[in-house]
């Protein structure tokens, strides 16, 4: 059969005079040159637009916002921003009064009244990786005679008795807890020579979209913290750390809850602490004052307390001295 030549250029009702399975038969087995000219001419077209655009992707910088190095840091200044900006960063002190409630093995172990004072020191300038600048001052009961005592070189159990040193397995507890606190992170670490953010994207946490990010330092602590999208505020944090008897790692997981504003800066005013996936600690503020003036009395023991004998920590069941970091 010969096709016409001018067909192409008219539209006639009985062109294609074969049925269009036919027409594929028909130039697939009886025009084998045409085919191959084809095939060639798409690969060199192929081949040539490849060789124009080559060297534009090979020296192209990936964008900023592909970057999870970039986006992770993007959405840690836009949490600090949310939580207040500079405000939150001069932040000097804060009160917090509310209940404390203890668990073990998801049972209730405690519950008592809380107010928790905490005073941050001014960072050295350069900054020092791992600097512990902040004092707290733990009160559980109706009247302040017996506390707990944190700065940043050891703690002491305060009672009626005197004053006892905390252990220092607890003590390092509390003392790494603190530094894997978002918070203290975004408040007192972000300057810190070798502090780095990596964003993993995008998740679900209780049915709400959260950004997650890790954060971590120069001696390998690591955090991933979820930011909510929606207001930017961290929801919740998870790291691990070695026990000291198993020797095995330790999931921590701090949620915050109840975000409410105080003189501009907005504070979680419910925690919840989990380890291993169990409840340990929880604490539902009822006020929060920030810059009312602590002073350093606050976290100093007096002149005449006794030094009571320190204890080492109870193997199986290790006290954090910390309250929610």
């Amino acid at each position: 059969m010969k096709v016409p030549g001018k067909v192409l250029n008219h539209a006639r009702r009985d062109w294609p005079p074969f049925p269009p399975a036919a027409s594929i038969h028909y130039f697939s087995a009886r025009t084998p040159v045409y085919n191959r000219m084809v095939r060639f001419a798409s690969i060199t077209l192929a081949g040539a637009a490849f060789c124009a655009i080559f060297p534009l992707l090979r020296g192209a910088a990936p964008a900023p916002a592909d970057d999870p190095a970039v986006k992770g840091r993007e959405l840690v200044l836009q949490s600090l921003a949310a939580l207040g900006g500079d405000r939150f960063l001069e932040m000097q002190d804060r009160i917090e009064d509310g209940r404390a409630y203890s668990f073990f093995n998801e049972k209730l172990a405690g519950l008592s009244l809380a107010r928790i004072y905490t005073r941050y020191l001014t960072p050295p300038d350069p900054p020092v990786a791992a600097f512990i600048g902040q004092r707290e001052r733990q009160v559980f009961g109706k009247d302040e005679t017996a506390y707990v005592l944190l700065d940043e070189n050891h703690g002491f159990n305060v009672t009626y008795r005197g004053a006892r040193p905390v252990p220092d397995a607890d003590y390092a507890r509390y003392r790494e807890s603190l530094l894997h606190n978002v918070f203290y992170i975004l408040r007192m670490r972000l300057k810190e020579p070798g502090m780095g953010f990596e964003s993993r994207g995008i998740d679900l946490y209780n049915n709400v979209p959260v950004d997650v990010v890790d954060i971590y330092d120069n001696d390998n602590r690591s955090v991933t913290v979820y930011f909510e999208q929606s207001t930017h505020y961290p929801v919740r944090q998870l790291w691990f750390q070695r026990n000291q008897v198993t020797h095995d790692r330790d999931e921590e997981v701090t949620v915050f809850s109840k975000f409410r504003d105080t003189k501009g800066v907005k504070w979680p005013w419910v925690t919840l602490r989990e380890r291993n996936g169990e409840r340990i600690y929880e604490i539902f503020c009822e006020s929060v004052a920030i810059n009312s003036g602590v002073t350093d009395e606050k976290f100093t023991l007096p002149a005449n307390m006794k030094i009571l004998p320190g204890i080492e920590a109870t193997p199986g069941r290790q006290a954090t001295p910390g309250k929610k970091n």
